[in-house]
Order: C-alpha cells, then structure tokens, then sequence
C-alpha cells in the first residue's frame, strides 16, 4: 500500500509518519482488505491542527474522514477512529461488494468545471454564460445504486455522480435536507 503523508506549512516527522502508518495499516488491515493508497494531510487552522485522510480501496471505492484536535497526533487518532468508525459500518457490504466484484470498479473520464459566482446584480445585461473559474478532469464509476450510496456516505459528500451498471446510463445519488437519500434516475 503507498502511503503519501504530508503537511500544509507543517513539517510532518518520520516519527508521525511511521505512526500514521502504523495505526492506519490495522484500522485498514481489520475492514478494508486490499486498500491501494492512502492519503493523509495535516495542516494548522488556528489553534488546532486538522488531519484529513483518504484512503482508495482496491473496489473502487473511497473511505474519507477528518479531525480536529490541538495535538498533532491526537487530531491523526480521531481521524483514524472516525475511519475505523466507517469502514466497521460499512464493513459487511464492502465485503459483499468485494466477492460480487471480480475486477475494480470502472472508471469513465470526464470534465469537471469550477463557476464563478453570479455577477453582481447592477449590470444591465446578464451573461447567460457563467465565467469558468477551472476545469479539472474527475472520475465517474461505473457503479451499482446500492454501491453508489455506500462511496457517497463513506466519501462524506452530498451528491454523487455515477454510471448505474443496471441500466446503463448516467444517474445521482444525493442526501437530501429531510436526511433520506434522493437518486435521479433519467429515462432514456
């Protein structure tokens, strides 16, 4: 497994390294079964240092958590527990996941774009097209809509786009304000 620590403005030590390596290889090594990397940021915010972890599994899909602490590696603890917390809910059905599926998830590329904010209101004339801020490639998988929920909690996103393996095309998952999940699925 390829482990990439690193720090915002922070000088990450070998000994942290080695114990983020350490402690994420047995939360991962109980639940996860073959993850392929991890990725693990620390930076300060105030007073209090953040750890954001992402761990990639070998099905395709992401595990993401973050914490908040005023030690270093107290703020490393609560992610890791917070993933552990995760991967333990979701452990059963990655299982199942992981038996159903002989080959990882497909992923099919796409455009993703970054839109500036509306233009203020005292212009006469709007532009109907909005100003592109950035434009960055990303990752649609080709997913089940029950996996599809499953990347989305463990993702910690609202909405998630996906290739629904049943019928072929394009749909979303997302949470809705009531706390149920929506999923659009379009009619072809």
């Amino acid at each position: 497994m390829r482990y990439q620590i690193t720090g915002k403005h922070i000088d990450v030590g070998d000994a942290l390294q080695t114990h983020v390596k350490t402690e994420l290889g047995n939360v991962l090594e109980k639940y996860a079964g073959r993850p392929t990397d991890a990725t693990i940021t620390f930076s300060k915010h105030a007073h209090e240092y953040v750890c954001e972890a992402t761990v990639h599994l070998s099905t395709g899909l992401t595990a993401q958590a973050k914490a908040h602490e005023t030690e270093i590696y107290a703020a490393f603890d609560s992610c890791a527990e917070k993933m552990d917390k995760q991967l333990r809910r979701y452990k059963r059905r990655l299982k199942d996941h992981h038996k159903e599926r002989q080959d990882p998830v497909e992923l099919f590329g796409a455009s993703s774009y970054i839109l500036a904010p509306e233009a203020e209101e005292h212009e006469a004339e709007p532009e109907l097209q909005p100003v592109i801020v950035a434009e960055m490639e990303t990752k649609i998988p080709s997913l089940s809509v029950g996996e599809a929920v499953m990347q989305m909690e463990l993702a910690g996103s609202p909405v998630l786009v996906f290739k629904n393996e049943g019928k072929n095309g394009l749909n979303v998952v997302y949470r809705r304000e009531d706390g149920n999940i929506g999923w659009i699925d379009p009619q072809a």
